[in-house]
C-alpha cells in the first residue's frame, strides 16, 4: 500500500514517497552498510512446511503452508557466470559471491489446498505496495487462513491482540502466494549496486516476474490458472509484471485483480500543486472528499444514501468542475462563485477556504481541514478514521490515523504467527516496511531495452499492451469510497482511458466498497471483496473449456 505521502522530487522530476533526503551522517552510514553488505554472501533460501485447516462458507479446507525464500537476480544476471562457493545442506542452491551479482532473497508464504490437483487449481500471487511495504497487510488482514482483528474505524487498543481463523480466506477459490518485495519481510538484498538493481519501477517489476517464474517452476504450476493480486503501488507493479511475463516469458495470465489502484502518478492528489497545470487529480479526488464529508456528517445537507450522492458528485466533477479548472484565471467571477458554492455543498469545507485555495484542495489539506474545528485530523488511507491533530496550525495532516490505529496489531501478530505456526523466522527480523528514499520512478513502457520516460511513472500502456497481446485477459478493479491515497474515481478514470480497443473494455469490471484503502479493514466489505473475487476467479479460470473434449 502507499504507506507514506507521495510527493514530487523536484531534483529527479518524478514522484517518490515523501521521504526526506537523509542527513550527511546517514548517507555515510548507508554507504558503509552498503559496502559491508556487498562483500557478504547472499542469504540462503530457507523453507519451512506446515499444515492447517480453515473453514470458508461452511466448508473445511485442509492446506499445506510453505514459508520460505527464493533467490532472484537482476535482469542482467547470467547464470553461466555464477560464482559457486559452497552447497547449502538440504538445498539445491549455492551461496553467491556478494562481490559479483546482486541478489534478492524474497520471502513468501504459500498456501496449497491439499485435496486439489495442482494443474486444475488456480494460483494467485498476492502483494502489497509501498514501494517499501511487505505483504503482511493482505496476508493477515484479508485472505490468509488466519486474520487479525482490529477496530472498524477507531484506534485498536494495544496488545494483547486477537488472531482468528479467517472465514473470508480465498483458499476456497485459489491457492495463495503472499510475496514480500525485495528488502522487506524476511527477505534481503545483497551485492554490488543492489539498491539500483532492485528498487525502481522496472527493476522491481523484473524481480517479481522472475520470482513468479521461479515459483511456477519450483512447484510445477505453469499449467495452473494464474492470477495477480496487487494493492496500491502493487497495482502499478501488476501492470508491469503481467506485461513482462506475458510478452517476455510467454506466460499468459487468466486475470489481474487490482485493489486501490494507481497506474499513473500524474493523477495523485498528494501535493498536485507541485505539478501546476495538471488539474485532473482535483477532479478525481472530489467524489472521495464528498464520501468522507458524508461519513462524518459535515455536509450542509446530508443525503440519506451514499451511492446516489456520489453519482451526482462524479457528474459534477467531470463536467462543470473540470471545465472551470481548465479555464484557470479566465474563469468568470460569477462562474467561480457558483463552483465554490457547489464545492462547499459537496465537501463541507468553508467557502472562504475554497476561495483562498483557488478551487484546488489537495489530499493533505482536505484531511487536515475537514474536522479542524475540533482539532481532529481525518485519515488518508481510510477517511473513516480520525485522530488528534499533531499541529492545529499546520497546513496539512502530519500523520495518518488509520495507519497508526492498526499497524501494531498486524505486525505484532504476524511476528508471533510466523514463528509459532509457520516455524519460520527465529533469529531474524521481519521488516514490515522499509524507507526507500531513492526509488527509481523512471519507466520504459516498451520494455527494458527501450528508453525510460523522464516524468512520473505511468504504466497504463503496460496494462493495455498486456490486454491487447492476450485479449482473453480479465481485469477486476476493487476500490473503497473512503480511500484518499488512491481515490476510487481515479481508478475508474484510468481504466476508461487505457489505450485499448473498445471491445476490450468488456474485459474490465469494477467493484466499490464502503471502506478505505485497505478495503478489508471493514469486515462487511471484506466479505463482499472475498465473494466478488472468488466469483471472478471461478468465471475466468477456464476450467469448463479445459474439460471440453
Amino acid at each position: 500500500m502507499l504507506k507514506k505521502r507521495l510527493s514530487l522530487l523536484l531534483s529527479a522530476s518524478v514522484l517518490s514517497l515523501g521521504v526526506g533526503a537523509p542527513a550527511l551522517a546517514d548517507d555515510r552510514a548507508d554507504a558503509a552498510h552498503s559496502a559491508h553488505s556487498a562483500t557478504r554472501p547472499a542469504q540462503q533460501p530457507i523453507e519451512r512446511t506446515s499444515s492447517g485447516m480453515v473453514t470458508v462458507a461452511g466448508k473445511t479446507i485442509a492446506y499445506q503452508a510453505v514459508a520460505g525464500t527464493l533467490l532472484v537476480h537482476p535482469r542482467s544476471w547470467d547464470d553461466s557466470e555464477e560464482t559457486v562457493h559452497e552447497e547449502t545442506p538440504g538445498s539445491d542452491t549455492h551461496a553467491i559471491d556478494g562481490n559479483a551479482d546482486a541478489t534478492a532473497s524474497m520471502f513468501y508464504v504459500a498456501y496449497f489446498r491439499k485435496d486439489a490437483r495442482p494443474e486444475n487449481r488456480p494460483i494467485t500471487f498476492v502483494y502489497n505496495g509501498g514501494p517499501g511495504s511487505s505483504t503482511v497487510w493482505l496476508h493477515m488482514g484479508a485472505f490468509g487462513p488466519r486474520r487479525v482483528v482490529t477496530n472498524d474505524d477507531t484506534h485498536t487498543p494495544a496488545s494483547p491482540y486477537r488472531l482468528i481463523d479467517n472465514p473470508q480466506s480465498l483458499l476456497d477459490a485459489t491457492d495463495l502466494v503472499f510475496i514480500d518485495a525485495p528488502g522487506t519481510g524476511f527477505g534481503r538484498i545483497n551485492g554490488k549496486d543492489k539498491e539500483k538493481l532492485f528498487w525502481g519501477v522496472d527493476a522491481d517489476g523484473q524481480a517479481f516476474a522472475r520470482f513468479i517464474s521461479g515459483f511456477l517452476a519450483k512447484y510445477g504450476r505453469y499449467n495452473s490458472p494464474k492470477y495477480l493480486f496487487g494493492e496500491s503501488y502493487g497495482t502499478l507493479r501488476s501492470a508491469v509484471v503481467v506485461n513482462d511475463l506475458q510478452n517476455q516469458e510467454n506466460v499468459d495470465f487468466n486475470g489481474v485483480i487490482l485493489l486501490s489502484q494507481i497506474l499513473s502518478y500524474d493523477n495523485s492528489v498528494d501535493e498536485p500543486a507541485l505539478n501546476p497545470g495538471m488539474d485532473e487529480p482535483f477532479v478525481l479526488a472530489l467524489p472521495t472528499y464528498a464520501a468522507t464529508a458524508w461519513y462524518h456528517h459535515k455536509l450542509p445537507q446530508q443525503p440519506a444514501e451514499l451511492k446516489p450522492f456520489l453519482a451526482e458528485v462524479e457528474h459534477f466533477a467531470s463536467t462543470n468542475y473540470l471545465v472551470a479548472l481548465q479555464q484557470g484565471a479566465a474563469l468568470p467571477a460569477a462562474d467561480r462563485d457558483r463552483i465554490i458554492g457547489r464545492l462547499h455543498d459537496y465537501t463541507g469545507l468553508p467557502i472562504d477556504y475554497i476561495r483562498r485555495a483557488n478551487l484546488r484542495i489537495d489530499g493533505g489539506e482536505f484531511s487536515k481541514t475537514l474536522q479542524a474545528d475540533s482539532d481532529i485530523t481525518t485519515g488518508r488511507l481510510d477517511t473513516r478514521f480520525s485522530g488528534p491533530s499533531l499541529d492545529p496550525l499546520s497546513e496539512e495532516a502530519g500523520y495518518d490515523p488509520q495507519s497508526t490505529s492498526i499497524s501494531s496489531a498486524y505486525v505484532s501478530l504476524f511476528n508471533d504467527y510466523t514463528r509459532k505456526v509457520l516455524s519460520y523466522g527465529d533469529g531474524l527480523a521481519y521488516r514490515a516496511e522499509i524507507d526507500i528514499p531513492h526509488w527509481d520512478f523512471h519507466h520504459a513502457p516498451d520494455g527494458p531495452d527501450s528508453t525510460p520516460s523522464d516524468g512520473p511513472a505511468n504504466v497504463m500502456p503496460d496494462l493495455a499492451q498486456a490486454m491487447k497481446t492476450n485479449p482473453t485477459l480479465k481485469i477486476m478493479l476493487n476500490a473503497g469510497y473512503f480511500d484518499l491515497a488512491t481515490p476510487y474515481y481515479e481508478g475508474i478514470y484510468e481504466m476508461q482511458h487505457l489505450p485499448i480497443p473498445a471491445r476490450l473494455q468488456r474485459n474490465i469490471e469494477f467493484q466499490q466498497y464502503q471502506s478505505g484503502h485497505m478495503v478489508y479493514a471493514n469486515i462487511p466489505s471484506l466479505t463482499q471483496l472475498h465473494d466478488n473475487i472468488a466469483d471472478f476467479i471461478r468465471r475466468t479460470d477456464n476450467q469448463a473449456e479445459a474439460a471440453t473434449p
